[in-house]
Formats: structure tokens, C-alpha cells, sequence
């Protein structure tokens, strides 16, 4: 798993000398008429859709909606998608479900993309266009460099389809960036996770993804009881089981949530409640200087799963293998 985060720059660096390849696929997607999207994927990759849920809403003005494979799979009443954009995001490309629902999307007249590490593949097969991630080899079970790249060529793709300059200048910085958050300490969260009895993880439009990512992280590597909330949602019933032995870990953007988020920090700490906040004036954790906050997202997964990882070592856990898990989880 360490090595792995360490080579997210690099898996980065990559997609971005793909550029040219995804610009085609952007521009041969003919988006025009294009009622909705629609995002496809489960776990990390799901979390990767979140993130691009925001992308495209925000820079396509499109409505999302996330693809329910059991819809297909197990209730047999596949949805009428003809001329939607149809997003499925895979590591392995192997799940039966994401291939069915693949299928299904395109057959009913979807224009259909699939983001996936391993190519070729069943969805990368089952789609019309294919974005590689190209991370190689991932062997831990928890993903870190196929979850950055997944956002990273979702990142591509939206810039590609919207034109838009400022996102692939964050883009080609955004290696960069990965390379210098491998040097940030986060271990000051390390006592209170320790002390926990659950940890929650939050933050707002482009980082929701990430936190969502997160959580996941903290119960697969630390097996600990951890939930990931919209800073919003967290004021709204997850907050009656915050406590002294509940930390939140809180990822701030430099964008049109902040104020929202800087508002939810300070009635943490008032009340008492442990508080980890990456970003802005008021930050517990170390961070470098703001960029684009859609690429601050992305970039902020690196410290974090850099101190998971750390903590798990150091609780005599093996992050790399965690208990009753597979790295390849095929469902239906």
C-alpha cells in the first residue's frame, strides 16, 4: 500500500501525457443532446463516481444519477438510457454486475465509457470507449492509485468534453502536487483514532467523493467503524452521535463551500468533539498552498492514506491484507 501511494504521481503523470486520446473520446462522445449522465461503479470506484458527479454537474450542467446494477441483475427491468452518457468506473473490470450494467446502458442506446485499470477486460469489452487508467499492478487490497487515477482520467474526460483550460492546468500540475503531499505528517490524528469508537469523515461538493473514500479506508485498513458525510448532512441527524470518542476528520475546499465547512468546524470544536481539518486559515493538519479545488480533492487522499497506512503498522495490522477481503470482489 505505501508503495503504491508513492506511485499515484506517476499513474497521474501518465493519464496526463493521454491527454490527446481522451480529447478524442470527448470529442466523439457528441454530448450535444445528452439528457443526463449516468456513473456506474462500488466501492472505491463509486467514491471516484461521487467525485465526478460534481465534475460534471458543475462544468456540464447535467444531472447524474448513480446506476443501480441489481436494477439489471437481479430485478431483470433494465432502464431506457438511449442518448445518456454512461460512465462505469472499475479497477479489475471483472465485476459481472458493472459488465452487465455496461451492456445493458449501451444496448439501450447510451453512449458508454468505461475508466478501468485492466484493459482488456469484460466492461472495457462491453464498453463503446475505453479511458485506461494504466496504475499497473495493484496488489494491496485497499486501492490508492487506481482510486487518484480514476479521478484523474474522469478529470480528463470532463475538461476534454467542457474545454476547460483552468482544470487541465490543475491537471498537469497535479503530479507535482501528489509528489509533495507524500511529505506531509498527519500522525497528530494518530492518538485520538486510536481512543475511537467510530470516525467520521467529511467535507463538501468535489471533496465528498474523497471523504466517502476515506471512511472506506479507515474500516478496511483499521477496522474501525467510520462514515463519511457531506459536511451538510453532518449537521443534520449523523450529528447526534458525535462525542468526545468520535473524531471527524474534515476536508476543506478553497471554493464556494468553504464558509459552510469553516461554520460546521467551529461548532465541532465548541462542543468538544475531536477535529482533524486539512485546509484553510484553521488547519490542524499540514497542507501545501491551495490550487483548484477539484484537484485539491485528489490530492488530499495522499496524506490521508499515507497516515492510514502508517497506523495500521503500528497497531500490528497488515494494511496490505486486510481480514476477509479480496482484491477482486465480483458481485451481482
Amino acid at each position: 500500500m505505501a508503495q503504491e501511494i508513492g506511485e499515484s504521481a506517476d499513474v497521474v503523470s501518465r493519464l496526463v501525457r493521454n491527454r490527446p486520446g481522451i480529447a478524442e473520446i470527448a470529442g466523439r462522445l457528441d454530448i450535444g443532446g445528452t439528457p443526463l449522465a449516468v456513473l456506474c461503479g462500488r466501492g472505491s470506484s463509486g467514491h471516484a463516481g461521487v467525485f465526478l458527479r460534481y465534475l460534471i454537474e458543475t462544468k456540464l450542467h447535467l444531472p447524474v444519477s448513480a446506476s443501480a446494477p441489481s436494477v439489471i441483475t437481479a430485478f431483470r427491468k433494465p432502464p431506457r438510457l438511449r442518448d445518456a452518457l454512461f460512465v462505469v468506473i472499475s479497477q479489475s473490470g471483472r465485476s459481472p454486475d458493472l459488465v452487465a450494467a455496461t451492456r445493458s446502458a449501451r444496448e439501450s442506446g447510451a453512449r458508454t465509457v468505461a475508466i478501468v485499470n485492466e484493459v482488456p477486460s469484460p466492461v472495457a469489452d462491453a464498453a463503446e470507449f475505453v479511458i485506461p487508467i494504466g496504475a499497473g499492478p495493484e496488489r494491496s487490497v485497499a486501492a490508492t492509485k487506481t482510486m487518484i487515477g480514476s479521478m484523474a482520467a474522469g478529470a480528463e474526460l470532463v475538461a476534454g468534453l467542457a474545454g476547460d483550460v483552468a482544470l487541465r492546468s490543475a491537471l498537469d500540475r497535479l503530479p507535482e502536487r501528489l509528489h509533495r503531499a507524500l511529505s506531509l505528517d498527519w500522525s497528530n490524528m494518530f492518538d485520538d483514532l486510536a481512543a475511537a469508537s467510530a470516525v467520521f469523515v467529511t467535507s463538501r461538493g468535489f471533496g465528498l467523493g474523497s471523504a466517502r473514500e476515506i471512511a472506506l479506508k479507515v474500516a478496511e485498513v483499521l477496522r474501525l467503524p467510520a462514515l463519511g458525510f457531506s459536511a451538510a448532512e453532518l449537521q443534520h441527524g449523523p450529528r447526534a452521535a458525535l462525542s468526545a470518542t468520535t473524531p471527524v476528520i474534515m476536508m476543506r475546499l478553497d471554493d464556494e463551500t468553504a464558509a459552510s465547512v469553516d461554520a460546521l468546524a467551529v461548532e465541532l470544536r465548541a462542543s468538544g468533539i475531536p477535529l482533524h481539518l486539512c485546509g484553510g486559515r484553521d488547519s490542524t493538519l499540514r497542507w501545501l498552498e491551495d490550487d483548484l479545488p477539484a484537484s485539491d480533492a485528489i490530492t488530499m487522499l495522499v496524506p490521508l492514506y499515507r497516515a492510514i497506512e502508517q497506523l495500521a503498522r503500528s497497531w500490528g495490522f497488515d494494511p496490505d491484507r486486510p481480514p476477509q477481503l479480496r482484491k477482486v470482489t465480483e458481485t451481482f
